[in-house]
This record gives structure tokens, sequence and C-alpha cells, in this order.
């Protein structure tokens, strides 16, 4: 089974997480942030990842700091449980709808980090969660799992609704792409012989 687990301390956050990628989307989330707790357990779900996670945060300054670290050990995790990426389908999009929005979500597992966010939020917050904090994971995420990704929200409405398309189109992208296909006979996906 592909999977790993990352700590990472610093003066801000204490961040714990382990993921599977080969499981069957169980997950325990405790960020201390609900809404993102949300987000990454319906992320777990859609990727069929095993996934768990643990944040202690400065949550007494703001959110940022613990949603960024979780983005950051996340795709430091899911990079070590590819290994060497060899048979996976490398490259995967979705069009994700949730009620009224809309979301294109597009992954290549590249190794070259590089991320594209056209989405927007009408308003600063959902609950008590930033919605400009959705960015910042996905901008931690990318850069940290090695992948390149493209998100973009066509259209929508409510903000729940829309941070949701982006995290379940990520989740479905990446189900994908991680998937060996066994045509591949054990290759890297690449004419470079390595990703």
């Amino acid at each position: 089974m592909r999977s790993a687990s990352i700590s990472r301390k610093t003066a801000e956050t204490d961040v714990a997480v382990s993921v599977a990628l080969d499981g069957t989307g169980t997950s325990t989330i405790a960020t201390g942030i609900g809404f993102l707790d949300h987000m990454l357990d319906l992320l777990a779900r859609h990727a069929l990842f095993d996934l768990d996670v643990k944040v202690d945060g400065d949550l007494h300054v703001d959110q940022h700091h613990s949603a960024e670290d979780c983005g950051i050990a996340l795709g430091q995790a899911f990079a070590k449980a590819l290994g060497d990426k060899k048979g996976v389908n490398r490259y995967a999009d979705i069009h994700l709808p949730m009620d009224e929005a809309l979301t294109r979500v597009c992954v290549d597992i590249s190794g070259r980090p590089f991320l594209v966010f056209r989405t927007q939020f009408k308003v600063e917050k959902i609950g008590t969660f930033d919605t400009e904090l959705v960015r910042e994971w996905f901008q931690a995420f990318a850069m940290n799992a090695g992948i390149t990704l493209h998100v973009e929200t066509f259209y929508g409405d409510n903000a729940h609704h829309i941070a949701e398309s982006c995290f379940k189109g990520l989740a479905r992208a990446l189900r994908h792409a991680v998937t060996v296909d066994p045509r591949e006979g054990g290759r890297v996906p690449s004419t470079k012989g390595t990703l």
C-alpha cells in the first residue's frame, strides 16, 4: 500500500498527517478549524484516500498558519506516498458540479509544482473560515506535493458550494491520477524516464 506519514512542528503549528493512497476513504480530521475539517473529510472520501490529520495551531492569531501548514504537510505526505510514480496515470481532469457552482480541476503529477487558481468568492468568510485560505491551502498542497494543479470555478454563488467543488474536484482528479495503469508495465509515465 502506498502510504506515508509526516510530522511538522514550528513555533506556529504542530502538524501530524498520514495518508494511504490505496484506501477506502476513511478519515480522522482535527485541525481546529471546522470548515477545513469538513473539506479534508470530503477530500479523503472522494479520493478514496485514508487520511489522518491532526493540527495544533496558533488559532488565537488566526486560521492562516494552521490551514497553510496542514496543506504543506499533506502535500509532503502525498509526494512521499507516491514514491517513484511508476505506472500512475499521471494526468487527470474533472468538471465538478456542486449545486449552482461548477469547477474544473486539472492535475499533472509532474514533479514540477505549479498552481493556477482562478476561483473567486463573493464573501470573505464561510462561518469563521476566511475564504482566502482556500487558495492558501491549495498553494501549500501543490507546492509540497510536487504537482501542477489548475483550479478554475466557472460560476457559483454560494461560497460553501464553491469551496466544496474545488476540494471535491481535487479529490476526484487525484483519485484518477494516482491510479496505476497496468498497461504502463511499471514504467514512469514520462519520456524522460523520471517525474
